[in-house]
C-alpha cells in the first residue's frame, strides 16, 4: 500500500530506541524524510546510521530534551532550516514510571508531568504553525490503555498518559480546520528500551531470570499470548501520518493486543 508519505518531513521524540526508532524506520521507508530527537547523540547517530541504511532515504539526529523548551524551538528550527517545513510531529518521548499514590514523591511527579505533558506541549507549540503551512499536518501522540482505564499502583504514568489522550481529543476539534489531524496511540506491553529496563532490574533482584521467561510471563497476560513488537506500533504511526488515515482524527486506538478492559 502507497501511503503517500514521499517527502514528507516527520519529527519523532524518543527516536533513538524503542518504538520512536520503529516508527522513524516506518516513516521513512515510506519515502518521508525523518528527524529522530533524543537526548544521547551517540545513541541518535547509531539509530540515524540504522535507519538510512536501511532506507536509503534522509534521516537526521537532534539531540533534544524535550522537558527544555528552548531545545524543543531549537531543533524544529534545526529541522525547518534543513527540509523546509513539517508535516508530522510524533510525540513519543517518555519513560514508564507506576507506583501506588502514597509511594510517590514529588519529585518524580513533577519529573514525569514535565517529560509525558509538558514535552508534548512544548514539540505541538513549536511544530504548529509549520504544521498549519503543512495543510495536511499530523500529530500522532504516544500513551497508554491506562490513560483510559486506569489499573491500580500505575501512577504517576497513567494520570501523565490520561492528560496526553485529552490533549489528543482537544487538539483534533481545535486545529482540524487547519488540516491538521490528531490521534493517539495507546500502547500495551511492547519490546522497547523501556521493557528491556524492567527486565534487566529484575533480573537483578532475581539472576536466575531469563529474557525469555520475562517474556512468558509478561506476555501471558496478554489476550494474544505475547508482548508486542515495536514495529507494529511504527506501521500504525505510519498509517495515520498518511492520506490513507485522512478522515481519522481525535481517536485514541488501542495497540495492545487485547489488553485493554475498554475499546
Amino acid at each position: 500500500m502507497n501511503l503517500g508519505l514521499e517527502g514528507k518531513v516527520a519529527v519523532i521524540t524518543g527516536g533513538s530506541d524503542g518504538i520512536g526508532k520503529a516508527a522513524a524506520l516506518s516513516l521513512s521507508r515510506e519515502g518521508a524524510r525523518v528527524a529522530v530527537a533524543a537526548r544521547d547523540q551517540g545513541r541518535l547517530d547509531d539509530a540515524v546510521s540504522e535507519i538510512s541504511s536501511q532506507t536509503e532515504n534522509p534521516v537526521i539526529g537532534v539531540s533534544t530534551d524535550v522537558t527544555d523548551e528552548s531545545q524543543v524551538t531549537r531543533m524544529v528550527d534545526t529541522v525547518v532550516g534543513t527540509w523546509g517545513g513539517i508535516d508530522i510531529l510524533v510525540n513519543n518521548a517518555g519513560t514508564s514510571a507506576s507506583g501506588k499514590f502514597e509511594d510517590i514523591s514529588i519529585d518524580t511527579w513533577k519529573s514525569d508531568i514535565q517529560l509525558k505533558v509538558y514535552g508534548a506541549i512544548y514539540c505541538c507549540r513549536a511544530a504548529l504553525p509549520h504544521l498549519k503551512k503543512s495543510g495536511a499536518g499530523r500529530i500522532i501522540n504516544l500513551t497508554t490503555w491506562g490513560g483510559k482505564a486506569t489499573p491500580g499502583g500505575t501512577m504517576p504514568t497513567s494520570l501523565s498518559r490520561a492528560a496526553g489522550i485529552s490533549l489528543t481529543k482537544a487538539m483534533s476539534k481545535d486545529y482540524a480546520a487547519d488540516g491538521i489531524l490528531v490521534n493517539t496511540v495507546c500502547v500495551g506491553v511492547i519490546k522497547s528500551g523501556q521493557t528491556q529496563r524492567i527486565f534487566e532490574a529484575q533480573r537483578e533482584a532475581n539472576p536466575s531470570l531469563t529474557e525469555d521467561d520475562f517474556n512468558d510471563r509478561i506476555g501471558g497476560m496478554v489476550p494474544l499470548g505475547r508482548i508486542g513488537e515495536s514495529e507494529e506500533v511504527g506501521d500504525v504511526i505510519a498509517f495515520l501520518a498518511s492520506e490513507r488515515a485522512s478522515y481519522v482524527t481525535g481517536a485514541a486506538i488501542n495497540i495492545d493486543g487485547g489488553l485493554s478492559p475498554v475499546v
